[in-house]
């Protein structure tokens, strides 16, 4: 007769609590949506569709979802439609890091319906921006933080599919500002 040691009860017992939340996921993975296409304004603003650049373009092929790049005269906007919890949405932060930027956290803002942004100041020799992100669903659920989301989505407590949203605002010196 085969015993098991506490140490191995113990340790069967933790994989099992630590898989059990992946295991229920496949139950609440978003069913296919069709995409929507993109919005035509942004905080009232027109929006004009920009060509992706090859790292995005890069980033896009296997992405769950759609990518795009847009302006809306002065900011640069990029929307993710993403149909299923995924580690290929990242932080904005991390892009900008990759890109040789340093980043500064700077405090949670609101959009215009109130839904919340998390923002950083991005920096790389005179050029500055100012980036905030968040994430909605479709039942009125919002993040500011990638990470809270893709737990959220990942253990069924949001389904898909959501809209991530990345607006870069360049930072002018207070001399060059009318």
């Amino acid at each position: 007769m085969i015993t098991l040691s506490h140490r191995a009860v113990v340790v069967i017992a933790a994989l099992a609590s630590a898989t059990a939340p992946l295991m229920a996921t496949s139950q609440s993975a978003p069913t296919a949506t069709a995409f929507p296409g993109w919005p035509a304004t942004h905080d009232g603003r027109p929006l004009t569709q920009l060509p992706l650049t090859a790292r995005e373009q890069s980033f896009a092929d296997g992405f769950p979802g759609h990518i795009g790049r847009f302006t809306d005269g002065h900011r640069e906007i990029i929307l993710r439609h993403v149909t299923t919890a995924t580690r290929r949405l990242h932080p904005a932060s991390d892009c900008y890091q990759g890109l040789g930027f340093s980043v500064e956290p700077l405090p949670l803002r609101r959009d215009a319906n109130g839904q919340p942004l998390g923002c950083f100041s991005a920096h790389k020799g005179d050029t500055r921006h100012t980036v905030c992100e968040g994430l909605r669903d479709g039942k009125g659920a919002a993040w500011s933080d990638i990470s809270q989301w893709y737990w959220d989505a990942l253990l069924g407590r949001s389904t898909g599919p959501w809209w991530s949203i990345v607006i870069a605002e360049p930072e002018y010196p207070i001399s060059d500002r009318s």
